[in-house]
């Protein structure tokens, strides 16, 4: 099948069930742990870095999986029926049914979060061989609540609550992003902050000091929150939240070859 062509997953049962849309590159080297890219929020397989990655796996003849979650990029769904629930259900789908052997999980941001909430799901059915290290880029973690609810006013949170959804204006988008009481309240079901958080495996986490969505502290409290497995942060002093430039995705091909 043509690289550029997506496949399809399906995912779920019934009115629940959508075609997850997916690209997988096969590996030349066996040698080398796969690689799955988690896109962030409203992001897609196709952005700056999920592209600069692919690029980067197809030199190196590094297999490499990437998909939309439901509502984003070429899946189906509407974005606003999306929970951390059904993203991290797609996920696992995707990395069972689309990759073998051990795999280095490569979360941005919102994808940071779902691929912490992916090794906690493979733990507990012991599944955890399947995980050859993490990169993490600016990890948003629990953030339908620690980045979403607590900053948001009153009047967001009256709107949430009262009409079921709130349109969030997004420096990403000329659209506002919708932010539904589904997401906030399913959010609280997949907390991980105020208990340890285990990767499994070795983590790498990347964060720019000028963040204005994830701040870097965010990612200290992460830090201190994973006791348990071998973590470097690695703070990035004039980069933002996207972390796209040429020396943000050198330092990313950097983490990731060290893990491999």
């Amino acid at each position: 099948m043509n690289q550029d062509e997506p496949q399809f997953l399906d995912v779920g049962a019934g009115p629940l069930r959508r075609p997850i849309a997916f690209r997988r590159r096969a590996p030349v080297r066996d040698d080398l742990p796969g690689i799955v890219w988690l896109c962030g929020f409203k992001s897609d397989m196709a952005s700056t870095k999920a592209s600069a990655l692919d690029e980067h796996c197809a030199l190196r003849g590094q297999a490499l999986l990437r998909f939309d979650y439901s509502g984003h990029g070429a899946s189906g769904g509407r974005f606003e029926d999306g929970t951390v629930s059904r993203w991290l259900e797609e996920s696992l789908a995707a990395i069972r049914a689309a990759t073998s052997g051990r795999q280095i999980l490569v979360g941005s941001s919102m994808g940071g979060y779902l691929a912490l909430l992916v090794a906690r799901a493979l733990a507990a059915v012991g599944e955890t061989a399947r995980l050859a290290g993490m990169v993490l880029i600016a990890p948003a973690v629990d953030f339908t609540e620690a980045l979403m609810w607590a900053n948001a006013s009153e009047a967001a949170r009256r709107a949430i609550v009262e009409k079921g959804v709130w349109e969030r204006s997004s420096a990403y988008s000329d659209e506002p992003y919708p932010i539904t009481r589904d997401l906030i309240e399913d959010g609280r079901r997949h907390l991980l902050l105020g208990q340890t958080v285990r990767s499994f495996c070795p983590t790498r986490i990347l964060q720019g000091m000028r963040d204005e969505d994830v701040p870097y502290r965010h990612a200290l409290t992460l830090v201190e929150h994973m006791a348990g497995d071998p973590v470097t942060l690695t703070l990035i002093k004039d980069g933002d939240h996207r972390l796209s430039r040429p020396q943000d995705l050198a330092l990313l091909f950097q983490a990731i070859d060290g893990l491999a």
